[in-house]
């Protein structure tokens, strides 16, 4: 039996799916969803509160705000409602419906940003407005995501032990990159642990974390406009790079069979599909991906076969174009 007091005491951390029934190739899918935030945010979000609060910055009466495209959002929002806290989350309009919902009945305020700045795009226009939200506003709290080393390091203290853990003997794991704090704290912590280990980032294309040039991306979750702080290279081994349409096509695939995740998941698997596709793992191998979240919150986006014709053309779920190893 496990009973709990509030909503942030409860994370699965050792549900994995074998994918090589439905993939063909050797996968373990390690399932972040499962808690009541509905993301791997939820580690990041109670990691940098607790400092917060331990610091002395975070006290009765602050407001947190944020920069999230979705899921720290709703972290945040679960714990500012838990502890007695205001919540501004500041996103754009590619957040999903679903994740603005959630928030809001939360009790968080959420704002909205639907012009890109000339340079850093909609990131870029989501962190101006919260600058600004902060330089009139005393008692408002930027935990800054993207800058903040409690980020990784809640994935050091987690994430990172769960995967090794449960494979003493993994050869490769597959990360998503956002702010690249569950990248950077896994890769951390599997250097000082399973140095022969090799860490492949998986990246939206579009996106301008690893040098790629910027372009528009419809899915949010994973990819930036603008370079995350946090991120080391030279920690991470190789990098995929995978296409919207092939995100989409990922998620379906899976949700054929049954499991429903969420964008950045398709992201992940079709990088990890690519990269064994073409480094066949050595006989006993070991591969792992991470799925940050599930579907549900992407029912009128990805699952949303007018959606997915009007942005990326009618035949785009009869193509099966490979994501691009870089």
């Amino acid at each position: 039996m496990h009973i709990i007091t509030a909503p942030h005491e409860f994370n699965a951390d050792d549900l994995f799916v074998d994918l090589e029934p439905l993939v063909g190739e050797p996968l373990m899918l390690k399932c972040e969803g499962f808690n009541f935030a509905g993301s791997i945010k939820l580690k990041a979000a109670r990691a940098m509160v607790d400092a917060a609060e331990r610091q002395g910055r975070l006290r009765p009466g602050s407001t947190l705000v944020e920069s999230s495209s979705g899921n720290l959002g709703v972290a945040l929002s679960l714990l500012a409602a838990a502890r007695g806290y205001r919540f501004v989350c500041v996103t754009d309009s590619r957040c999903t419906l679903g994740a603005r919902q959630l928030m809001q009945a939360l009790g968080s305020e959420v704002h909205v940003i639907t012009t890109p700045d000339p340079v850093d795009g909609l990131l870029g226009a989501r962190l101006a407005h919260v600058r600004e939200l902060c330089a009139g506003n005393a008692d408002f709290l930027w935990l800054n995501q993207y800058a903040n080393p409690d980020n990784g390091q809640a994935h050091y203290d987690t994430t990172g032990p769960e995967i090794l853990k449960a494979f003493p003997d993994l050869s490769v794991l597959f990360v998503g990159a956002g702010t690249t704090g569950t990248l950077m704290g896994c890769a951390r912590y599997l250097r000082d642990h399973q140095p022969s280990a090799r860490v492949v980032a998986v990246d939206a294309e579009g996106s301008v974390t690893f040098g790629g040039p910027a372009r528009t991306r419809m899915i949010p979750g994973l990819g930036t406009g603008v370079r995350p702080p946090l991120l080391d290279e030279s920690l991470v081994d190789d990098v995929v790079m995978v296409t919207e349409p092939d995100t989409i096509r990922s998620c379906r695939r899976l949700a054929r069979r049954g499991f429903l995740f969420g964008g950045s998941t398709g992201t992940v698997v079709s990088g990890a599909l690519t990269w064994l596709a073409r480094h066949p793992l050595p006989p006993g191998g070991r591969a792992v991906a991470i799925a940050p979240d599930l579907g549900e919150r992407y029912l009128d986006t990805v699952y949303q076969e007018q959606w997915v014709a009007d942005l990326y053309g009618p035949r785009t779920l009869d193509d099966d174009v490979p994501a691009r190893v870089g």
